[in-house]
């Protein structure tokens, strides 16, 4: 681009002459042309270079971080709260979480059934565990020392003696057909349950002893049933190979007699228990039933009898 530039000689005053009366000279100036342009926008806009020198540079403490990185974790408070239900559960004890449910089924009569249909059977083991404990605290009612069959000897265990009797009748029906259809089970019961009663003590007074001879009779009609239904099924054979004949036999005699009634149902529908070994002649060797009987069961019958030889 070419510009015309104008020049206009410069008049210096004379030294003698004073410069405030030389207004006729006037000084002027020869000034460029493109001062008096506009200036461009790109003019006025700093460049790239000159933004980054002049930009402060902030401090390190002024950056301002992420949210995720100064939010700190906001922390539950502590305080009490009561224990959950199972383990509340967990610190009663056999008594405590009984009396608990008895409390309820008590205050919800329907919960009783509900929990009859939960709870898992009673096994023979368990609930003669259970009479054992009423037995064991009938035994550690007894005074120390002195008579244990006086009147005043009962008078001190009659609480705990009627809490083993009322155990013993309430569990003997749940081992009981139709209730309980296996055999075994039920015999197998009824033969622990007649021997606590054997330890119950034989009182001076005739009116205490009645407490022990109807357990007697109870106990007795308990085997007479257990023995007739079982004799309907497989021919009784439940009764025949568990040597229960011989147990009843000896729990008649250590009671006095007062099994008879089950001992004579056995009798009918076995034919051989309370009476004598009989014998008889078969092939020159005198044999009992009893042996006999064992000798089918184990296989073994016949074993050492004369082999005939020759036609028959």
């Amino acid at each position: 681009m070419s510009t015309s530039i104008i020049t206009t000689p410069i008049h210096f005053p004379h030294h003698h002459q004073d410069p405030r009366l030389s207004s006729s000279y006037p000084m002027s100036y020869s000034l460029p042309t493109s001062a008096g342009r506009k200036r461009k926008a790109e003019d006025e806009e700093p460049s790239a270079d000159d933004r980054m020198s002049t930009s402060p540079s902030p401090s390190l403490h002024q950056r301002i971080l992420p949210a995720h990185r100064i939010t700190k974790r906001q922390r539950a408070g502590v305080s009490g709260r009561p224990l959950t239900l199972p383990r509340l559960l967990e610190t009663l004890d056999a008594e405590s979480l009984r009396s608990v449910l008895q409390t309820i089924c008590q205050r919800h009569p329907g919960l009783g059934a509900e929990i009859e249909h939960t709870a898992p059977r009673p096994s023979v083991a368990s609930a003669l565990a259970v009479l054992k404990q009423y037995e064991s605290a009938l035994q550690a009612a007894f005074p120390f020392g002195g008579n244990q069959t006086s009147d005043y000897a009962y008078n001190r265990v009659k609480s705990a003696l009627s809490n083993f009797l009322e155990a013993l009748a309430d569990f003997t029906p749940h081992f009981l057909p139709p209730n309980e259809t296996q055999a075994a089970q039920s015999l197998s019961f009824l033969d622990s349950a007649t021997e606590l009663i054997h330890h119950l003590p034989d009182w001076d007074t005739f009116q205490h002893r009645l407490h022990k001879q109807n357990a007697y009779e109870e106990i007795s009609k308990a085997w007479t049933l257990v023995i007739r239904e079982a004799a309907k099924r497989a021919g009784g054979i439940h009764v025949q190979y568990g040597g229960w004949d011989q147990k009843l036999t000896e729990h008649n005699h250590q009671s006095g007699g007062k099994l008879q009634e089950a001992v004579n149902e056995m009798s009918n529908h076995l034919g051989w228990i309370g009476s004598q070994p009989s014998t008889q002649q078969h092939g020159g060797r005198g044999t009992d039933l009893s042996s006999v009987r064992q000798e089918l069961l184990s296989g073994t019958y016949g074993s050492s009898l004369p082999v005939r030889v020759g036609p028959w």
